[in-house]
């Protein structure tokens, strides 16, 4: 499998460093014995030797257990790392993706694993998930993981050209043999049940046998962006809701909306107009990690009927709290920036040399960060968000 390689300069070695030299029980010890101890336990695989009716029962005993949760955090390549799910899930996130993980790299390289997966006890439920096109490459990571998460998670989505140019993601719909194959390979041998994220076809009827196909396999859990693979920008394309909907009323499996989450009311319409029992939200969240608490951003707030500015939670307010996570759980300093610039994108836009400033900055720290917003705050700015206007809706009443 091809991966993407980089020349390195000063920044890019800053950057690939943790943000802290410090650890904590969040560091997962991915040794020998682990797997081993895993491995033992093949009496109790949720999917080994189970088929057909049986299998979906387990498929929904699983999900009910885990409290079927409804709002969940997209996975996001360097962005839902374990101190954005932890800041996510303080605002209502109730489970969350870890970032794709490439599974030849995952089982090869040591730091690859110590830099890119950790966990902790308030992390769950909790999916895993992995890109692959070899089934066995693919079995190896996940057994590394199972002992640590609920799902071990197949990225069947990834539309982007690297996932072309290795071979995985949403590139695997043009070769759906190998896709039983992976989804098999998994289900018949893990103690977790395996879950897999998929695009839509631009053919309604060749995603319904998709995903046939896959609950055949063993999957236990379906999530559907409602995009093909080709339309990668969701600004433009708006997400097919009825495509989800036509998805859900064919299998027998738990199955996930993704696509066109800006805000709560989202929510609930997607929820109501595709019947799928929870969604996912991934760029919306970036700007927004409070969005499943009722929180908006100006774009989805300013100048919306019974909405109004929230006079305590801010973005910087929410940077701060993501640094904080970032302290107990060391993370590389380059996810840290993409954070920075995602969630204060709109305050630097009105105080540009801030932006010039933290730009410039090779080498980040803590106390440069939150004197960051400091210097912020003291220029004067702030941009809320906007919750609902509880007491206009009794005045209303």
């Amino acid at each position: 499998m091809a991966t993407k390689t980089r020349n390195l300069n000063t920044e890019d070695i800053e950057d690939d460093c943790l943000c802290s030299e410090t650890t904590t029980t969040c560091s997962i010890p991915l040794e020998q014995k682990d797997v081993e101890e895993t491995q033992s336990l093949a009496l109790n695989r949720p999917n080994g030797y189970l088929k057909g009716e049986s299998r979906i029962e387990r498929a929904w005993s699983h999900w009910k257990k885990l409290g079927e949760p409804k709002l969940i955090v997209a996975p996001m390549v360097d962005n839902s790392e374990l101190p954005f799910r932890l800041l996510c899930r303080k605002y209502g996130a109730e489970a969350a993706y870890t970032p794709m993980l490439h599974s030849r790299l995952f089982n090869e390289d040591e730091k690859y694993r110590a830099m890119e997966f950790s966990t902790c006890k308030e992390d769950r439920p909790l999916f895993v998930q992995f890109c692959a096109n070899n089934p066995d490459t693919l079995l190896e990571a996940a057994r590394k993981v199972e002992p640590y998460c609920d799902y071990v998670d197949i990225n069947f989505g990834c539309p982007q050209r690297i996932a072309k140019r290795g071979n995985y993601g949403a590139f695997l719909m043009d070769n759906l043999s190998l896709v039983k194959s992976l989804v098999e390979k998994l289900a018949n041998n893990l103690n977790v049940p395996v879950s897999c994220k998929i695009r839509i076809f631009p053919n309604l009827q060749d995603t319904l046998s998709y995903a046939k196909m896959l609950e055949d396999a063993g999957c236990s859990l379906l999530a559907v962006h409602g995009r093909t693979r080709d339309e990668k920008d969701g600004k433009k394309f708006r997400a097919n809701w009825e495509a989800i909907k036509a998805v859900r009323n064919v299998v027998r499996i738990p199955v996930l909306a993704n696509g066109n989450i800006r805000h709560i009311d989202d929510v609930h319409s997607c929820l109501e107009e595709t019947g799928a029992d929870g969604v996912l939200s991934a760029d919306p969240l970036l700007e927004n990690p409070a969005l499943f608490a009722g929180y908006r951003t100006a774009e989805w707030g300013l100048g919306v009927a019974g909405m109004k500015e929230d006079d305590k939670l801010d973005q910087a307010e929410l940077l701060i709290e993501y640094l904080r996570f970032c302290e107990r759980y060391p993370v590389p300093w380059r996810i840290i920036r993409s954070h920075v610039h995602k969630l204060l994108g709109e305050w630097f836009r009105i105080q540009p040399s801030v932006r010039e400033d933290f730009n410039k900055q090779y080498k980040l720290t803590f106390e440069f960060l939150y004197d960051l917003v400091n210097r912020l705050k003291e220029l004067g700015v702030r941009i809320p968000l906007y919750v609902k206007d509880t007491q206009q809706a009794v005045s209303a009443n």
